[in-house]
Formats: C-alpha cells, structure tokens, sequence
C-alpha cells in the first residue's frame, strides 16, 4: 500500500472538487494502491465557535466570493448542484468526527458525508447533531459521537494536528502528499491521479 495523506476542510470549495475528482480516479482504478489518511486543517482558525453568517463572510475575506463563482462553474462541469448553508460554520469539531472516523476506518465515508452535507444540503457541518447524525450514517456510533461532540473530547489534539501540519510549510487545501515524498497541491484533475496510480502500480509490479 502507498499512503496518500490529505489535508483538507470540508468547507473548501477546491476540497471537495479535489475529492470528486480523485474519486473518478479511484472508481476507474478499483485495485489503486493508496491507504488514505485524512488530516486537519482549518481554513478559518478564528471562526466563532457558532460560525457567521455566510454573506458577511464573504464580504469579509478577500477573494472568498470569486472563489466560491469558480467552483460553482466547475461543480455544474462535474453535473453537481450546489446549495449552500446559510451560516459559515467552524469546522473544529467537523475534524474531531473525522479524527474519531480515523480510529474507526471511516474517514473517506465521513468526508464524503461533510461535503454533501454542506456543499448539495444545505446543512450547518457545525451543529453537533448534524454531525452525529453524518457519523451515523457513515457507520459509527450516533450516540457515543454525540457524547464525545458534547464533550472536549481530542480538541487538543486536532489543533496540535492542525499547527504541525503549517509548521511543515502546508498553508493551503488540498494539500496531497503521497508516499511521504511527493507534495501536490490543489485540485487535480482525474487523469493526473490515474497517472500516479498507474505508475505506482508499474513500478509496483517490477519490483522497484
């Protein structure tokens, strides 16, 4: 197996095309060779704990409505509709379910429950019974994430997660890197993670 660690937000608009797409790649390569290990990293470290409204939001940090234009034009490329909650929630402890998710081999179907749940939804990823009931349905268990949501549970640890990440010079999401070596950035395209795959299965198979 190759690690593919990913440091992601599931409220960054190229976090979720970066998860689409590499998706397609994984669906078209069933025997793919990657073990994928989500990591934390917030996009808005100061967002109060019960988010802002979305509108101020994007009057207030530079860029973030062009931003939000672009991935609109590319979402409706890849045939998804968007629909937007409308509080910017925190996402600290949308990282401590996708932490728990970690210990439980669910990360990928949590994730992938984060990104609908606030891109297609509409949904607010910062409301604790929101997020148990994601958990739920990516397999754990609703009423033990519950407590652990209503709880401190691990906060520490993904903030102290989150710090090493920027002090490793990661400052952006996606951040991929692969093998431990190879640092990509940004959302790539289905046919560049083909690529890595089917070069990682050729050198796989001649032994190097």
């Amino acid at each position: 197996m190759t690690r593919l660690d990913i440091f992601s937000d599931p409220v960054c608009p190229w976090c979720l095309i970066g998860k689409l797409e590499l998706d397609r790649a994984l669906e078209s390569r069933p025997n793919h060779p990657f073990e994928i290990i989500w990591h934390p990293f917030r996009l808005n470290p100061q967002m109060p704990a019960g988010g802002m409204d979305r509108l101020e939001y994007l009057r207030a940090k530079p860029g973030a409505a062009d931003a939000a234009r672009a991935v609109a034009g590319r979402a409706a490329q890849m045939g998804l509709e968007l629909r937007l909650p409308e509080r910017q929630p925190d996402t600290t402890d949308a990282h401590r379910l996708m932490h728990w998710a970690g210990l439980e081999g669910a990360q990928s179907r949590v994730m992938s429950g984060l990104l609908r749940a606030y891109w297609q939804e509409g949904r607010d990823i910062g409301d604790r019974a929101e997020l148990a009931g994601i958990a739920e349905t990516a397999g754990m268990d609703r009423a033990m994430t519950a407590r652990l949501l209503d709880s401190d549970a691990d906060r520490d640890e993904v903030i102290g997660r989150e710090m090493h990440a920027r002090k490793r010079g990661i400052n952006a999401v996606p951040t991929f890197i692969v093998a431990d070596t190879h640092a990509v950035s940004g959302a790539q395209s289905a046919e560049l993670w083909q690529n890595v795959i089917d070069e990682l299965t050729a050198a796989d198979s001649s032994g190097h």
